[in-house]
Parts: structure tokens; sequence; C-alpha cells
């Protein structure tokens, strides 16, 4: 396995060989993600907030791909909405990104880490109330 690119094993046909890059993998994951109900948002850096904001979608944002010895390891980094069940939503971004690699790449995931990094609450009011209780 090269330190760049993913070379994949499955389906030779002589034709030549198939390569994917690490940021493939990001894309994929960072919109199986994205689809799962409950998750608000996925993190990113001030520099990918204001190029969204310029009309380009970032779809690797809050993600890291890194490929071992082992296999692939992904670590995602999202905003869960406000009054969800964690451990669920969490449990179903796993299996949402490791079905959707499965399925564009047929490549399986060693590792899917999910890292919780903040709550997205509906409106300003609430998130002003809870704020006000602590």
């Amino acid at each position: 396995m090269s330190e760049n690119i993913l070379e994949m094993s499955q389906g030779q046909t002589g034709l030549g060989k198939v390569e994917i890059a690490p940021e493939v993998i990001e894309v994929i994951a960072g919109i199986a993600a994205s689809e799962v109900e409950g998750v608000s948002q996925m993190r990113g850096s001030f520099a990918t907030g204001v190029v969204e904001r310029l009309g380009k979608k970032n779809h690797g944002k809050g993600v890291k791909v890194e490929l071992t010895e082992d296999g692939i390891k992904v670590d995602v980094y999202c905003l869960m909405k406000f009054g969800i069940s964690i451990p669920a939503v969490a449990g179903k971004v796993q299996d949402n990104i490791r079905q959707a690699l499965l399925n564009m790449t047929a490549l399986e995931a060693e590792e899917v880490n999910v890292h919780i990094v903040g709550i997205q609450f509906d409106n300003p009011k609430q998130e002003a109330e809870t704020e006000q209780e602590m």
C-alpha cells in the first residue's frame, strides 16, 4: 500500500489497475456522515467556512483518512443536533460510512471513529436559555 494512493486488488480485469486517492475516501465518508439524521454539520476550519460561503462545497470537510498497514482508518468530526441520542446517531454514522465505502470502492474500513465536537441548537433562543442555566 503506498503512502498517497490506495491500489485496489479486487476486480483485476487485465486492462490496468485502479487507484483511489485518500481524498476520494474523505469525500465519500463526508457525504455518508452528512446523510445521517441527527448530524447537524461537519467540522471544518475557518478557511473551509469562507470557501463554502463563496459557493464551493467541501464534501471532505471534517473527515481525516489514514492509510495504515492494517487498513483504512477514518476519523469523522461532526456536530450533532440538540435532543438526539448521540450513541445511536454515532453508530448510524459508522454504519453508513462503512457501507458507502464498501459499495463505492469495495474497500473495508478497519476503523471508523466518530468525534462529536459540538451540539447545534435549532434556534438561538433555546441556545441562550441553555447558557443561562449553566
